[in-house]
């Protein structure tokens, strides 16, 4: 039986074949990301609680042991089981439409992203426009979120969000700018060969300034604390999702955790090394100087603490401070450094130097 799947496998041409192994990744990675995805929910509920001294879920258990660790799964279960509510005159197809149109670009965009040296689903050369374009794309369904229910408060909650979200995306943008002419390359998988030689060959130690602007516009971009201005709390409201239930609620939800592990992880490739280790040319050969996906999900780990972090110690900012720190202080910060590398690059310093 065995080698009739091998000869069945060998007979298939190339491209069958490498769209097969693809479809499987794909598989793969969407199942891991949805799991990560509910724990990271739970994790959230238990750091905040030890934040505030209190247990966080201990109850929900998984075949009796783990205390809490049911908690993502009877959170699901109670989603899946709620009536989803249409506004009798929401405009049905949009308003099914918008959730979707912000969840599908947090997982699409995995296919470009590296998570080891030898496992990449598309190893794209022009990987960081097609985040870009991706990560531009959750806009809309916020916007179609807002305008389709036909409500006054999930439609402000809509312009509020998309337009914080614009402003930070334009800094996004541009701290991208800065790793392109650092790495002189739009591939991820380059991107993070090019940070070869430990710590202090990664990217952030050029681009600090950058890297601080993209992990802050990052959390912006995922309306997470304290830029969660869309929720509009003293409205009593939850800003443009206010009109779903159910299934439409449990999307945005899962959109928004699936961004935060997104931006953990770009922000490690692009600035961290990405599955390099920290320890690359300083241990030889040892095991701990290896390549490896584990270097990538401890800084993941990390970039997510903090997003917990903020959380439960900032408190929300009022709306005209946001809309000013990025505009009049991320986007001209970014500016000035790519100027600056324009000048390290003239003169051949640091990364430039080759």
């Amino acid at each position: 039986m065995f080698d009739k799947i091998t000869s069945f496998w060998i007979s298939l041409p190339d491209v069958t074949r490498g769209a097969v192994i693809s479809t499987g990744w794909i598989l793969v990675i969407t199942v891991v990301l949805i799991l990560c995805v509910a724990y990271l929910t739970l994790w959230e509920r238990k750091v905040l609680g030890y934040m505030q001294l209190r247990k966080g879920p201990n109850r929900v258990r998984i075949f009796g042991m783990l205390p809490g660790f049911g908690q993502p799964f009877a959170d699901v279960l109670k989603l899946l089981t709620k009536e989803l509510v249409i506004p009798a005159r929401s405009n049905k197809f949009l308003f099914r439409l918008a959730p979707l149109l912000t969840l599908i670009p947090a997982f699409a965009a995995w296919a470009v992203v590296p998570v080891s040296p030898n496992l990449v689903v598309s190893n794209a050369d022009a990987g960081l426009l097609y985040l870009l374009s991706l990560t531009s794309m959750g806009v809309y369904g916020v916007i179609i979120a807002g305008w389709a229910a036909n409500s006054k408060y999930a439609f402000l909650g809509a312009m509020r969000s998309a337009a914080q979200m614009v402003a930070y995306e334009i800094a996004m943008g541009f701290a991208l700018v800065g790793v392109l002419m650092a790495s002189r390359s739009l591939n991820l998988g380059i991107i993070v060969h090019g940070q070869h030689g430990g710590l202090l060959a990664w990217n952030w130690l050029w681009l600090f300034p950058l890297f601080i602007v993209y992990f802050i516009s990052g959390v912006a971009e995922t309306n997470r604390a304290p830029f969660d201005v869309a929720e509009g709390e003293s409205e009593i409201v939850a800003g443009f999702h206010v009109e779903y239930s159910g299934v439409g609620f449990a999307l945005f939800f899962l959109a928004e955790y699936a961004n935060m592990i997104l931006i953990s992880a770009l922000t490690s490739i692009l600035f961290f090394g990405g599955w390099l280790s920290p320890f690359d040319g300083y241990l030889g050969d040892s095991w701990l100087a290896q390549p490896s996906f584990v270097w990538l999900a401890a800084k993941i780990f990390i970039f997510l603490f903090l997003f917990l972090w903020f959380r439960a110690t900032f408190p929300r900012y009022r709306y005209d401070q946001i809309m000013r720190l990025g505009w009049k202080a991320l986007i001209p910060v970014t500016l000035v450094w790519i100027a600056v590398e324009m000048v390290l690059s003239a003169y051949k310093v640091g990364p430039w130097s080759h």
